[in-house]
This record gives structure tokens, sequence and C-alpha cells, in this order.
């Protein structure tokens, strides 16, 4: 069993937990996820990355949304309370080399948590590291100060404008790439439509980017098939091949429509467990 020993919530809908790890916790590398099981009886194991980790004191974060059965039960889990199983550290961890030029790192939304070890990483090694974080309204933002206390600069934009600069994620990497000193590289991680037109911005000035494909793993072992890509022509599987690939080779199209392909069930699974929730309270 895995003790939790802090929650949060950092918006509407999106957890915060600290639980023991010690193992995982001396093991992890950036880029890296878990596979995380509620219960032992049958229970839906989900893949998780790692939004921070101690080795010394021996614990592991994760932040996650909850849009599922399991991440909702997850996100009703208190200290003191237990996850029954944790695997990991899971998936190749990030490629982290020493440049001249700035590395920036680009999180939408939730993909803001997975790209803190990344920039710790980068920072360990002596990299200046420029951080965009993006999201639709302030309300949303998360890990901005995580970020503020490590990164070189941070850059916030908010499609409404009501936090830092009004627009997307693309302006400020644009302006990156126009600039005397352009990235040696760019790492994004979000939403696939943000990752795909990152992507698009960086392409004609050469910049290599990567990105982190994990929002379509589904098993997290490469057994069931469903985080199937194509990059640079050739089928890829996210939770063993990655999860991070060169973004100028990933078919974003072809994963996007992918990604509706568990929708239905996903619906049905949360009117379950909403009926389920009426039944247990006219149980009691």
């Amino acid at each position: 069993m895995f003790k939790i020993l802090e929650t949060k919530q950092l918006s509407n809908d999106v957890f915060y937990i600290k639980f023991e790890a010690p193992d995982i916790a001396r093991n992890r590398k950036a880029g890296q996820f878990l596979l995380i099981q509620l219960d032992v009886d049958y229970g839906e194991r989900i893949p998780l990355t790692i939004a921070d980790a101690s080795a010394e004191e021996g614990w592991i974060a994760i932040v996650f949304q909850a849009v599922g059965a399991t991440t909702l039960k997850l996100s009703k889990k208190k200290p003191g309370d237990e996850l029954a199983a944790v695997l990991g550290p899971l998936g190749n961890p990030s490629i982290v080399e020493k440049h001249d030029a700035p590395v920036v790192i680009v999180g939408g939304g939730i993909g803001v948590a997975p790209c803190h070890p990344i920039v710790q990483a980068h920072k360990a090694i002596g990299n200046k590291v420029i951080v965009v974080i993006a999201a639709r309204t302030k309300d949303l933002l998360i890990f901005v100060d995580e970020m503020k206390k490590i990164a070189d600069e941070v850059i916030i934009m908010t499609d409404d404008g009501s936090e830092g600069r009004k627009g997307v994620a693309t302006i400020p990497v644009q302006e990156m790439c126009e600039s005397q000193t352009p990235p040696a590289e760019v790492i994004a991680i979000g939403p696939p439509i943000m990752m795909k037109f990152v992507c698009k911005t960086t392409a004609p000035f050469n910049v290599p980017t990567t990105v982190s494909l994990n929002t379509i793993m589904i098993d997290g072992t490469g057994m069931c098939g469903g985080c199937r890509v194509s990059v640079g022509g050739e089928t890829k599987f996210v939770c063993v091949d990655g999860p991070e690939f060169d973004g100028s080779k990933v078919d974003w199209d072809n994963m996007m429509m992918r990604m509706k392909s568990f929708k239905d069930r996903e619906q049905e699974d949360l009117h379950k467990c909403k009926m389920q929730a009426q039944a247990d309270a006219l149980n009691k």
C-alpha cells in the first residue's frame, strides 16, 4: 500500500496527490510515468505522469484531471488513505542534454505538471530554461509558483487575457524562434491540438521539438494497443516507445481521431458511477 501524504485541488477538476513511494522516488527520471490502481479487486489501472518527487523524503506527486470513473474516485482520496498498487517508473526518460541556447518548455493546461520534472532536469545540468504556461483562463493555471522557483523565465498565456498575456502558447514560441538567440530545443506537453501547432510554429525555423503523447495511453504496458500512433510513418506505442517523440514526425490528425475512440465508453462509466452513487445514497 502507498500512503497518501497530501492532497490539493488545483482547479475545478484538477487534483494533486503526494504519496509515499520511496523506491520509485529514488529511481524515477524526468518524463516517466506510473500505473496506479485504487483497489485490489480488479480495479482499473490508469497511467499518470510524475509531477514531482523527492528521493530523500521518499515521495511522489501526481497531478490529474477527474474526467473518468477512476480519476473521480482518486480525486476523493484524503491524506492517510492508501493506493492499492503503484507500478513504475515506466516509459523512456526525457533526453536531457546541455545546450548553449535556451530550452523552451511549453505546458498547456494540465500538461504543465509533467513539464515540472523536465524543467528540474534541464536546470540541474545548467541549461537556461524558459517556461510557457498556457490555459484558457487564469482559474485553470497550475504550477505557476513551482515553475517560477526553478525556471529562468516564466511566460503566462491565457486565451481570455485574464492572467499574463492574452493569446495562445504559440505566440511567444514564434517570437523566440524569430529572435537573435532561437531556442536550442522546444518541449511541449498539453492538449494534442496545442502540441500540433507548437510543432508547426517551430518547423520553419528548424528548431527540434519534442512532445509527450501521454494523454493517449490506456493500459501503460503496450498490451492493449490503444496508444498506437504513427511517428515518421512507423507505428509506435506511446507507453513503451515513448511517451516522448519528435513532434515533427507525429501524425497529429490520426492521433486526435484515435483519442475519440473511447469517448462513449468513458461517458458510460461516468453514468454508471453517478447511478451507483444514487443507489448507495438510497440504501443508507
